[in-house]
């Protein structure tokens, strides 16, 4: 079991320290990685009925971003006036509507809402839907994080502090829309004038559609990416280099990438080799691995992987370039 490097200064109870040089937690949650590792061995990993179980409360608003009816978004306000940091949440599920909805990160918008930080938890068009698939997913997520700009004033969102977070299948989606300011208008996925964001999370996210086929079909029990892109690669090689931020680096925003140390879906080495090319390609991107954890506690709130994700927030909320 993978245990994170804790030193003499953790000694010091409640402590914590949080920058994108590290990510390094510190105090009461590096004493508890043994005692986690431990439980886990002993307890079930989460399953996606578990997550789309947790209690979640009622969003501030619900917004059409466009005129499907998949095309809208849960707005989750925190107190005061604002202007309010955004984390922008992508939800997982294979890209198929039977697997999945926004609900699944409900509860991760209404700690972020307690945390002070507002959220724009996004739904799209997904497999089988009408425009689902290539290019129709990929320009819902692009809709729907230039939509705040039209929600900006009105909710008091502050747009220069935008994160995007996706978990599993939308964790590719969140990193493929970190690559947006590079699409030019020949491409089928060009919008104009994206929104800059901050920052990008990849809670266990495809990020090599062509290297991961074999493990994301095993994972969802059908032929998902080739009919999400509408073909194998060989067929429609333009597509994957389009959707992959391995083919886009650098991407110039820090990265932050979430793998459980029990991780199933995606495997580790394929982020691995992620994190190598990003880095050698200048950009600042960090892989946690909290001890324990597997596909879908990295996306619970009410999970001890809550303390990475949490901290990773709110570092990238802060970061300056």
């Amino acid at each position: 079991m993978r245990r994170r490097e804790c030193g003499a200064s953790e000694r010091s109870q409640g402590m914590r320290r949080a920058a994108l040089g590290g990510l390094l937690l510190v105090g009461a949650a590096c004493h508890q990685t043994a005692a986690v590792s431990t439980a886990r061995a002993d307890q079930r990993l989460m399953a996606a009925a578990d997550l789309q179980a947790l209690p979640v409360q009622t969003a501030d608003r619900r917004l059409a971003y466009g005129d499907d009816p998949n095309q809208y978004g849960e707005l989750r306000l925190p107190a005061g006036s604002g202007p309010h940091p955004v984390v922008v949440l992508v939800h997982g599920g294979c890209w198929r509507a039977s697997y999945a909805t926004l609900r699944d990160l409900g509860p991760m918008g209404d700690a972020l809402r307690a945390d002070g930080i507002a959220s724009w938890n996004i739904e799209y068009r997904r497999m089988p839907q009408p425009g689902s698939g290539w290019p129709g997913t990929y320009l819902d997520v692009g809709r729907a994080l230039d939509h705040l700009r039209s929600m900006a004033t009105t909710y008091q969102l502050d747009l220069t502090r935008v994160v995007v977070l996706g978990h599993s299948a939308g964790g590719h989606l969140a990193m493929w829309a970190a690559t947006r300011p590079q699409i030019g208008p020949d491409s089928a996925l060009f919008l104009p004038n994206p929104l800059p964001v901050r920052g990008v999370m990849n809670l266990a996210g495809t990020i090599d559609m062509a290297d991961n086929i074999a493990h994301m079909d095993a994972a969802c029990h059908v032929s998902t990416v080739s009919a999400f892109l509408g073909g194998a690669p060989a067929a429609v090689p333009e597509r994957y280099r389009e959707v992959s931020a391995i083919n886009r680096l650098p991407l110039g925003i820090p990265q932050v990438l979430v793998w459980g140390t029990q991780e199933s879906f995606i495997p580790e080495a394929i982020v691995q080799k992620y994190v190598r090319g990003a880095r050698q390609a200048g950009d600042d991107v960090r892989l946690l691995m909290p001890p324990g954890a597997g596909h879908f506690e990295i996306a619970s709130p009410r999970s001890p992987a809550w303390i990475d994700v949490r901290s990773a927030i709110h570092t990238l909320l802060e970061w300056r370039r």
